[in-house]
């Protein structure tokens, strides 16, 4: 393992557990980006769906790809892109762009489409027939005619050197966009990545063809895949991975996609976990917050609302030590840094509105726009400022994908009926997992865990599976208890011996008829009834949905150190 990185160092640390794979990106050793996986991914992903509902007032139609809700399909996703030549070509493309959508498509119509934006509240995921396949250097686009270079390399002459190798080696009816990582790039290296997406595409077909609608042809790559095809450039100092077996993945798919940088992974070996190592868990712990401390004194405070983010700029404390207007500008400038930090941080998408505060001088506002979009130059998602406005606001928008971080890692609060958000069950049952494995070092061959319901379920997993991946690779036994008095937050663990735990909490034996609480499950989507002991122990019930609310008889059928598994013994029977 290397030893810590200087000042000025950007890398990319992963953390990668049974249930989560979690991705933090540091530049000079602050926490800039931090992406969480904790289930396969629905953007970029490619789907064989079927047309529900057109409808013609909104240009657009509802189409099944087999989601829980139907995704969202507009006029403009199913028409060719304007490409700004007069040929007649392009002028039947403009006469065809004008068309109404139920002069295009119509229901029961099965439809190839990719997912550009995923559910987010109410809303459906956001599809297109357009599809595009991104690779380390350059977008494959079936069925396209665009040839083009990234806006973001600026240099003329690595811009006309690459348009002219992407007219060479673009293939017959597909369109093509070099990627920025692909400046500097040889034509052998630019042709290698076509070559691929283009093997990738034949592979999407065939399972078109094969696969009944509604399905998913193709699944975009994890994570982890991901960061290294799209963030793992030049500019990375190192990755620091804390699994063997996704290390050795790691350096499979960089010696395909980026050889030059495979010297640059790097297995993290040590006791401690790696995010504590490298002080990312203290940064998340704040990443909920409403309010974000300046070093100033002053502060920032987000509100993450459906229809846009505010960004409040508060001066605080900072005082200043000469004029008023000074003192403005220095909050100002130091809040437009933090902000388009948190940006990034928090994944926040969508329109944003910034109120910074009131500045008199036209020279301190063009300061600060001009260092905030500075800021911004080092975001990779698309993003377009406005002016400061007399009042002092500045509207951001950011393209959004699907949810924020912050979505990703809460669920909405029961106490407060959305108003605010907390910890999901999902997310706590991840703290415990983390403190138990940094008290792995501690006396003893068991857990004792007691916490919120809600997170005992999470724990638990469908039928004890979660809690059996644990005890398998923690190579402890795990006791779990619920504490219906515990707030959703609380949890207090105990470390000690199997054999003084089962005879403190595991006294129970198989064909047991003993009574317990029956509850409806607490997790979201969870239809069935659960019962609880008056010891907080966990009781799977193979029926019983009827008696939700009342207490039962039931008989143990199986038993486990978290949970049972139990009949219910129904009124007038056994």
């Amino acid at each position: 393992m290397p030893t810590d990185g200087g000042p000025g160092k950007i890398e990319i640390i992963v953390n990668c557990a049974s249930r989560e794979t979690r991705i933090a990106v540091l530049e000079d050793r602050l926490l800039m980006e931090y992406r969480v996986e904790r289930e396969e991914r629905v953007v970029g992903s490619i789907f064989k769906g079927i047309v529900q509902n057109v409808l013609p007032g909104m240009d657009a139609a509802f189409v099944d790809i087999g989601l829980e809700r139907n995704a969202f399909l507009y006029v403009a996703d199913i028409l060719p892109e304007e490409t700004g030549d007069t040929s007649p070509a392009s002028i039947r493309r403009s006469e065809l762009r004008r068309r109404r959508i139920k002069e295009l498509i119509k229901p029961g119509q099965e439809l190839m489409v990719q997912v550009t934006k995923g559910a987010r509240g109410t809303k459906g995921a956001r599809v297109t027939t357009r599809i595009s396949l991104p690779g380390r250097y350059a977008v494959l686009m079936p069925e396209g005619n665009h040839v083009g270079v990234s806006r973001k390399i600026e240099d003329r002459r690595e811009r006309e050197r690459l348009r002219k190798i992407a007219e060479n080696i673009a293939p017959d009816g597909f369109g093509m966009i070099f990627r920025t990582e692909c400046e500097g790039r040889n034509e052998a290296e630019l042709r290698a990545d076509i070559a691929f997406l283009q093997q990738l595409w034949s592979q999407v077909l065939e399972s078109a063809k094969r696969l009944r609608a509604p399905a998913v042809v193709h699944r975009d790559q994890t994570l982890l895949y991901r960061t290294i095809r799209d963030v793992f450039g030049d500019e990375i100092d190192r990755l620091v991975i804390d699994d063997p077996e996704e290390y050795e993945k790691v350096g499979l798919v960089a010696q395909i996609v980026a050889p030059s940088l495979k010297d640059r992974i790097y297995l993290y070996d040590r006791t401690e976990p790696i995010f504590d190592h490298f002080g990312i868990e203290h940064d998340l712990d704040r990443l909920l917050d409403r309010t974000v401390p300046l070093k100033g004194g002053g502060s920032l405070v987000i509100d993450e609302t459906e229809a846009l983010i505010a960004i409040d700029v508060n001066t605080g404390k900072q005082v200043g030590s000469t004029s008023l207007g000074d003192t403005i500008l220095k909050a100002n400038l130091e809040a437009a840094e933090e902000a388009s930090r948190q940006l990034r941080l928090r994944d926040m998408g969508g329109i944003i509105v910034i109120d910074f505060i009131d500045m008199d001088e036209e020279a301190d506002k063009k300061k600060v726009h001009d260092h905030f979009e500075r800021c911004l130059g080092r975001d990779r998602a698309r993003t377009r400022v406005g002016k400061i406005s007399s009042l002092g606001l500045v509207e951001i928008t950011r393209k959004r994908t699907g949810e924020s971080v912050t979505e990703a890692i809460t669920s909405l609060c029961p106490l407060c009926d959305g108003r605010g958000r907390i910890a999901s069950a999902d997310t706590i049952g991840q703290w415990i997992e983390r403190e138990v494995r940094r008290r792995l070092a501690e006396q003893g061959d068991a857990f004792f865990i007691e916490c919120h319901p809600a997170v005992v379920e999470s724990l638990i997993g469908s039928d004890g599976s979660a809690v059996e991946e644990l005890e398998h690779d923690l190579r402890r036994g795990i006791f779990m208890r619920a504490n219906f008095d515990f707030d959703f937050e609380d949890f207090e663990i105990e470390s000690g011996m199997i054999s003084e735990f089962e005879r403190e909490h595991l006294a129970f034996r198989r064909a047991q008829v003993l009574e317990c609480n029956v509850r409806r499950s607490l997790l979201d989507g969870n239809e069935k009834a659960v019962g609880w002991t008056d010891g907080g122990y966990y009781v799977e019930l193979l029926d019983g949905f009827d008696l939700v609310g009342h207490r039962a008889k039931v008989v143990l059928r199986d038993i486990r150190r978290a949970f049972a598994v139990a009949d219910v013994i129904l009124p007038g029977k056994g």
